[in-house]
């Protein structure tokens, strides 16, 4: 299991992930997509989550279409519940947006598998605080979920990584939920009553 907390540019931080069971076997800063790949390809994972939008709102022709649709269904479905996020038509965003649809593309050729998480909403979730309210707080958070190899020295960019692959573990094991539908576009999150472990696919 892979998870990627991607930023819109290569010139800022990547967390990338690496999860076993419920044990980090690596966890990295990487900046270019070709270190993303590189990384993905040599640990060949049953899965991949992305933080990142990886689809356009339906009847959008790209990003850059001001008169198109702003909301994914599955945005929408965050909205309701009062979780917040940065629309992916809006300013940077638009960055993040362009490649994390062209990452898909290129992992999906290559016969991986790949979906898109929000590890804001995983936290929220699991209330361990994001990492804007403390690394201290969101690290304990996660070490209490069954995480083990959580290191002091991670950064907030590597902890979004660990969450998107323990939500990526809970989404192969049956105790994730998605909203929206894959064709359209779809987040998976954590159930909201899910308190279990990372180790859940054993």
């Amino acid at each position: 299991m892979v998870g990627i907390d991607l930023a819109g540019s290569p010139k800022r931080n990547t967390g990338i992930c690496t999860l076993e069971g419920d044990t980090i076997t690596s966890c990295a800063i990487v900046h270019t997509d070709r270190e993303i790949i590189d990384h993905v390809e040599e640990v060949e994972p049953s899965l991949i989550a992305v933080d990142a939008p990886i689809n356009l709102p339906p009847g959008r022709k790209s990003i850059d279409d001001r008169n198109g649709e702003h909301f994914r269904p599955c945005d929408r479905e965050l909205l309701k519940r009062g979780i917040r996020f940065f629309p992916i038509t809006l300013g940077p965003m638009r960055l993040l947006t362009k490649r994390g649809i062209r990452l898909k593309k290129i992992f999906s050729r290559c016969g991986y598998r790949v979906v898109e998480v929000y590890p804001g909403a995983a936290q929220d979730i699991w209330n361990t605080g994001r990492k804007q309210d403390g690394l201290q707080g969101l690290r304990k958070g996660l070490q209490k979920l069954g995480v083990k190899g959580l290191e002091k020295r991670m950064n907030g960019d590597e902890l979004d990584a660990v969450t998107a692959a323990i939500v990526g573990q809970l989404f192969l094991s049956g105790n994730a939920e998605i909203l929206g539908n894959f064709r359209g576009g779809a987040i998976v999150i954590p159930w909201a009553q899910e308190t279990a472990t990372a180790n859940r696919s054993h």
